[in-house]
């Protein structure tokens, strides 16, 4: 039993795709064009160090989800999963509705453009403002799935 909670039974970094880094590539030549009348001589090692910290920025602030013991981690928050409530899987146009014109402003979001599903948790702690949040993720049946099996009235 000590095995199974001290294992998590789900974890997705939201990392960008590939494309997006490919789409960063567009720095290179940019930052190149600049330095070029400045100083000939660095604008390629500049513009590729521009673009290797700009990959590193990004996987540096991708958040990580997790489900463990009991807690959902989102992000740099945590809620215990007995405190919450219905979820529900969003497709592409669902999440598009739920973060645009139906998004209540106390919810807690986690979101990540480059991610187009997700699941929206109903949050039924009296005494958390937030009603319900929001998680981008690649497996939102997987995450919905390792909330469900890490509730108590599951077990």
């Amino acid at each position: 039993m000590n095995s199974v909670a001290t294992a998590p039974a789900y974890r997705e970094r939201l990392v960008p795709g590939i494309g997006l880094f490919a789409a960063c590539l567009l720095i290179v030549p940019a930052v190149a064009l600049i330095l070029v009348p400045v100083a000939a001589p660095l604008a390629i090692p500049v513009s590729i160090s521009v673009y290797v910290l700009l990959v590193i920025a990004l996987l540096l602030l991708s958040p990580t989800i997790r489900v463990a013991g009991g807690i959902l981690y989102a992000g740099r928050a945590q809620i215990p999963v007995e405190q919450l409530g219905e979820i529900e899987l969003l497709g592409a146009q669902a999440l598009r509705e739920a973060i645009g014109p139906n998004l209540d402003a106390r919810s807690y979001l986690v979101i990540r453009g480059w991610i187009h599903r997700g699941v929206r948790i109903t949050n039924i702690d009296p005494a958390d403002p937030a009603p319900y949040w929001i998680i981008t993720s690649r497996r939102p049946q997987a995450l919905a799935e390792a909330i469900e099996g890490s509730h108590p009235a599951a077990s």
